[in-house]
């Protein structure tokens, strides 16, 4: 048995909170001149199996491509960067970030791990399953948000030992400018002079293989897609029709992004009783669910230095699919 702790947890989002964010968001996107929602509200239970099933697909290159390059760097990431505690933005399962918590363990330098996500069982099944694998390491997770939580896994990973702070999966993308230009000066603004940050991007390539990424011939994107309707009228009292929507990946040049739309298959009326709404949708007007945008890797060093965070080194693989950045504060 592992002599470390029991995996403690602090609660910045509680499911009332998060409930109440969900229809926080639907209101302003739903009712919005080009209606939105936001990605957060894929990921239910159903959500985060039919992403898992994507991440395997033939069409979607990024998470295996990205293991691959944590998989060849994780000793040079470790020796550069040294860390004492591993944080996890985004964490999920942590399926990819145990190389790196095996490299840094194997260094004799691993601490304490600490994911942050929006998942309060993910983070404890991931935390207790990670427990049984690294003796003498502390574990503890942060529930939050993104946009109002950032700064408090921050400050509850401070001990005293550099830290290695890791974003992977390319879920920065998911981010408009504004939003990342704000995470970046926020994990700017928490890093100190020995902590390191890792940020996993996708790289802009050919049109046909995003699309392709993001329009899976088995369908299963789709499915992943539509699925946030099916979490509104659960959580929302919404009577969306999934059938009456087609899932659509788009390619736009001129944002350097993938972008997921539903489009309304016929003029449509649909009821959000939880919101008091009638939402209206005429024939082949898009709900956007996603964007993804895609990088360079001299325009990701050029937003770091925006924030005052310098690169020490990128690693990508062989085809230049995806990068991997470490960098600290300038």
């Amino acid at each position: 048995m592992p002599d470390n702790d029991a995996p403690t947890m602090d609660v910045h989002l509680t499911p009332d909170e998060m409930a109440d964010q969900l229809a926080a968001d639907a209101r302003e996107g739903l009712t919005a001149d080009e209606k939105w929602i936001p990605p957060t509200w894929f990921y239910d239970d159903l959500g985060c199996d039919l992403f898992d099933q994507i991440t395997r697909l033939p069409e979607y290159y990024p998470t295996r491509t990205e293991r691959s390059i944590l998989a060849a760097e994780a000793g040079s990431i470790v020796e550069r960067a040294q860390p004492g505690t591993v944080v996890e933005l985004g964490s999920g399962t942590s399926e990819k970030t145990t190389i790196l918590l095996d490299a840094t363990d194997e260094a004799g330098l691993l601490e304490r791990f600490v994911p942050f996500d929006v998942s309060q069982s993910t983070i404890s099944d991931a935390m207790h399953r990670l427990s049984d694998r690294y003796d003498d390491v502390s574990f503890h997770g942060v529930v939050g948000d993104f946009r109002t939580h950032l700064g408090d896994v921050l400050a509850a990973s401070q001990n005293g030992s550099p830290r290695l702070v890791v974003f992977l999966g390319g879920t920065i993308g998911n981010f408009r400018p504004d939003e990342r230009l704000r995470f970046h000066q926020e994990v700017a603004k928490g890093l100190g002079p020995d902590d390191r940050f890792l940020l996993g991007t996708d790289l802009v390539k050919e049109t046909d293989r995003l699309e392709a990424a993001y329009d899976d011939a088995s369908g299963v994107t789709a499915a992943f897609n539509k699925n946030v309707l099916s979490v509104m009228n659960r959580e929302l009292g919404a009577d969306f029709d999934p059938a009456n929507f087609t899932h659509i990946s788009r390619w736009s040049p001129e944002h350097q992004r993938i972008e997921m739309r539903l489009r309304s298959e016929l003029d449509q009326q649909v009821a959000v009783d939880e919101l008091d709404l009638a939402i209206e949708f005429d024939l082949g007007e898009e709900l956007l669910t996603e964007i993804s945008c895609k990088f360079t890797p001299e325009q990701i060093r050029d937003e770091l230095a925006e924030v005052g965070l310098a690169v020490d080194e990128q690693f990508t693989d062989s085809a230049d699919d995806f990068l991997v950045t470490l960098a600290r504060a300038s």
